[in-house]
């Protein structure tokens, strides 16, 4: 079992900047890929990035591609989700999630993942 908690979220300006971290607890993390997805009012659940367990392998949904950035730090049981450059249409509840994966292995499906967060609110106004 894992359990899993996003913090960082919060209000900032179009422009911006905010840092989501996942710390993980339960199972040795450094087994899991990670992921983040995020939720919008009236909008189904959305990929927004992922990493394997190694960290050398990542992606991006193209909607954030060039502003945000997925990392880990397997010492400190955290996954990251840097977002730059934020824009109102990146307003939403942002979930993290695990799943036990191979080392290099990423993956993007929200129904492959086992393990889900709470959420943390991000809210950019314009």
């Amino acid at each position: 079992q894992v359990q899993l908690v996003e913090s960082g979220g919060g209000l900032v300006q179009a422009g911006g900047s905010l840092r989501l971290s996942c710390t993980a607890s339960g199972r040795t993390f450094s087994t899991y890929a990670m992921g983040w997805f995020r939720q919008a009012p009236g909008k189904e659940r959305e990929f927004v990035a992922a990493i394997s367990w190694s960290g050398g392998s990542t992606r991006h949904a193209d909607s954030v591609k060039g502003r945000f950035t997925i990392s880990r730090d397997n010492a400190k049981n955290t996954a990251y989700l840097q977002m730059n450059s934020l824009k109102p249409e990146d307003t939403a509840v942002y979930y993290c999630a695990a799943v036990e994966a191979g080392t290099n292995t990423v993956v993007a499906g929200g129904g492959l993942y086992d393990y889900w967060g709470q959420g943390t609110q991000v809210t950019v106004s314009s």
